[in-house]
């Protein structure tokens, strides 16, 4: 708690510092933040591919281990239900609020403009078909080299999946740390860059107020901000209670029982750490079979995460809106499902939701500076998040319990 006060504060400031080096005018300063934005551009940009995939692929590939049986697959349907409806609520919420944009020239720098104008599968002029198509690889390693975020989240979710249902062997295991290792020298790599953040913030910061107005980023900010945890809040106290009266639950009594999770969740921004309260609040308070609760927490906590669903989608909405992409309605039901999956995929991710929007939005070639202004209102929308995600697993937990009871 501490530590995380410290690190919110020392993100704030780079904030405030940053907006003020920006106001300033000087040319050289304008320049060097300029720079520094593109460094850390890169630098996303190079980790975005390895941590998309790796994530995507580690996480599919422990469904074959963690069991089967009419459990598990009630644990899948449920927790894909209500990360997709936490997507959809989220899309929803965007299109009705309708954050505005940013001006173009303060996103297209130096350090992004000529990756927005060939990366980006979203804003090429294609239609529906041919985009389609080249989503479909044809060649293993095109689509790392194009960064082509669809088409490689396409392979990582077939070889998960495979890597799951082959049977247990010596060269399954090996091939499965072997990806694991890879995956935490990844988190290695993402832990160094984060330590750094405070100085990419400061120049995120200083070249966007050095060419945008404070009122028209507050305004847009301000509605990105209200999208996000207005759909946490709707799906926190309407869409998941709908789910446990569909199954003849009582939300009120559930939430009621599960409170000391929810409530720790909320302030240690953990679900893993919360994962103990989590059982003990499940099997003591609210009655859960032992084996339910100890079977299916543990997979919830890895896979069901509604609130970064809806975090990285309307992330990558308002940065994409920001970067030019028109949010067609096909535009948007496909990262509906790229949120959903890459959600799912989230887990161990350092700053898991943060990192895996900016991941996304890097691969694509899309305006990143906007997430250096994101970034310490992130510490409120991740406790938000994450006391949902809890609440979410709770839910999971009582209705199968409740249907194996029936």
């Amino acid at each position: 708690m501490h530590t995380n006060m410290k690190k919110t504060i020392l993100w704030i400031g780079a904030l405030v510092v940053g907006a003020v080096l920006g106001v300033l005018g000087l040319d050289w300063l304008n320049a060097t933040a300029d720079f520094i934005a593109a460094v850390y551009t890169r630098l996303f940009q190079l980790l975005a591919v390895p941590t998309i995939v790796m994530a995507v692929i580690t996480t599919f590939a422990t469904f074959g281990s963690k069991g089967t049986g009419r459990i598990f697959g009630r644990t899948l349907i449920y927790t894909l239900l209500t990360t997709f409806s936490a997507a959809a609520v989220g899309a929803i919420l965007y299109v009705l609020v309708a954050p505005g944009n940013l001006p173009v020239e303060a996103l297209l720098t130096e350090g992004n403009q000529e990756d927005i104008s060939h990366l980006s599968p979203l804003t090429s002029h294609l239609s529906y078909y041919d985009h389609i198509l080249s989503v479909i690889p044809n060649n293993i390693v095109k689509p790392f080299l194009e960064g082509n975020v669809l088409s490689l989240l396409l392979l990582a979710f077939a070889v998960g999946i495979g890597l799951s249902r082959l049977p247990e062997s010596e060269n399954k295991t090996i091939v499965v740390k072997g990806l694991q290792g890879l995956q935490e020298l990844l988190f290695l790599l993402i832990r160094w860059l984060i330590w750094t953040l405070p100085l990419g913030i400061i120049a995120f910061s200083a070249q966007l107020s050095a060419q945008v107005s404070a009122g028209v980023v507050a305004g847009s900010i301000g509605k990105y901000i209200l999208v996000v945890l207005g759909g946490n809040v709707i799906q926190f106290f309407v869409v998941l209670p709908l789910f446990l009266l569909s199954r003849g639950l009582n939300p009120i009594r559930v939430l009621s029982k599960m409170m000391p999770a929810v409530l720790m969740a909320l302030f240690t921004k953990s679900s893993a750490a919360t994962l103990p309260v989590t059982m003990q609040s499940a099997e003591d308070r609210l009655g859960v079979r032992k084996d339910i609760a100890r079977f299916v927490l543990p997979i919830c906590t890895t896979i069901n995460m509604n609130g970064c669903a809806a975090f990285i989608l309307v992330t990558s909405l308002f940065v994409m809106q920001n970067g030019g992409t028109p949010l067609t309605l096909g535009t948007i039901l496909l990262w509906v499902l790229i949120s959903v999956v890459s959600a799912i995929g989230n887990a161990g991710v350092p700053m898991g939701c943060f990192f895996l929007a900016l991941s996304l939005m890097s691969g694509i070639g899309a305006p990143v500076a906007i997430l250096g202004i994101i970034l310490p209102i992130y510490t409120i929308i991740d406790m938000v998040e994450t006391a949902e995600n809890v609440w979410s697993d709770s839910c999971v937990c009582a209705m199968i319990h409740r249907d194996t009871a029936s």
